[in-house]
């Protein structure tokens, strides 16, 4: 008869050997043991690092590690889906993921497949996007900018935040839709095409609601927005679409990691994300930049961005802008 001693050692090794167990991550402690890298691959001090420094707060605060952002600008929001590509599937190096994933992999030669090389986490919500000008401008309609656009073909200049990101293309649109040629001027991140714009260098500056502040302020106007209805916050402002260009724009974004992540980890990461939906401080930075909350699951995501990828094709292909092959 085994003694209780021997017994025990059986139990655990038993334990030890279980597929539950080997499920999780390999260090050998819960998971998070560690701070967790999030990146935010756009410059500090934008509506978009506001809004991921909050979640990251809330977030470690219900893993019980620090979540360190980390802001890699450029590339069009791509260089922290790259930086996935890399890293080890344990949890600790993630990434805000936006619909560039799915638009610019049509436009250009990547460095990742966004249906093979990702774990998506969860989507927590999503961008208003509008174009500003200087408060002085001329421009102080989008008839204005129509009719300037007609007489000046191809003079009329713009910034985005860079190449196939939703604020380009939603203006590529519009003016496919108008008739019109504009000057697209690429930016690394918002900071920069703003100052660009403020300084008259730009005629316009199209991106999410970092310029939120200029706009309240007095020092910029804001000409449309690109959602399907008018916002809460500047409900004087008409959209795009409302005013005939039949363009809507609207991106959600949220957190994916390195593909091959483990489900235990993954869950574990879902549910303390999900949670900061519920946290007066995130909502009240999503208020602050007139974004909503657009939940979904890892499951929902990541079929989400299947489709997506199917209709950015279609957008691509119609704008003239698909890679050349």
């Amino acid at each position: 008869m085994s003694s209780p001693n021997r017994l025990r050692r059986q139990l655990v090794r038993a334990a030890l050997a279980s597929p539950a167990l080997v499920a999780l991550p390999s260090f050998g402690q819960a998971f998070p043991a560690r701070p967790i890298k999030l990146i935010c691959p756009w410059p500090a001090g934008g509506a978009t690092d506001a809004v991921m420094r909050a979640i990251g707060e809330s977030a470690g605060k219900t893993l019980g590690q620090q979540i360190v952002v980390e802001n890699k600008a450029g590339a069009s929001g791509m260089l922290g889906p790259n930086e996935l590509v890399k890293a080890p599937p344990d949890g600790y190096t993630l990434s805000q993921l936006t619909i560039g994933v799915a638009r610019l992999p049509h436009m250009q030669k990547m460095q990742f497949d966004p249906l093979k090389d990702f774990t998506y986490v969860l989507n927590m919500t999503g961008y208003t996007f509008g174009m500003v000008v200087k408060a002085d401008s001329p421009i102080k309609s989008v008839k204005d900018l129509v009719d300037f656009a007609r007489a000046n073909p191809g003079k009329f200049t713009y910034g985005s935040p860079g190449q196939g990101t939703t604020p380009h293309l939603a203006v590529e649109e519009f003016a496919d839709k108008a008739g019109i040629k504009l000057q697209h001027v690429p930016f690394k991140g918002f900071a920069d095409g703003m100052q660009a714009m403020l300084g008259g260098h730009t005629m316009a500056h199209s991106d999410s609601t970092g310029w939120s502040g200029h706009v309240d302020g007095g020092t910029a106007r804001l000409l449309a927005t690109y959602g399907a209805k008018r916002t809460k916050k500047w409900s004087n402002v008409p959209t795009l679409n409302e005013l005939g260009f039949d363009t809507i724009s609207e991106s959600p974004f949220g957190i994916g990691g390195p593909k091959g992540m483990d489900a235990a980890v993954t869950r574990r990461l879902h549910d303390a994300f999900r949670r900061t939906l519920e946290d007066p401080a995130v909502l009240a930075t999503f208020e602050k930049y007139d974004q909503s909350v657009i939940y979904m699951n890892s499951a929902d995501y990541d079929k989400f961005i299947r489709e997506q990828y199917v209709k950015e094709k279609v957008l691509i292909d119609r704008l003239g802008l698909a890679m050349k092959t």
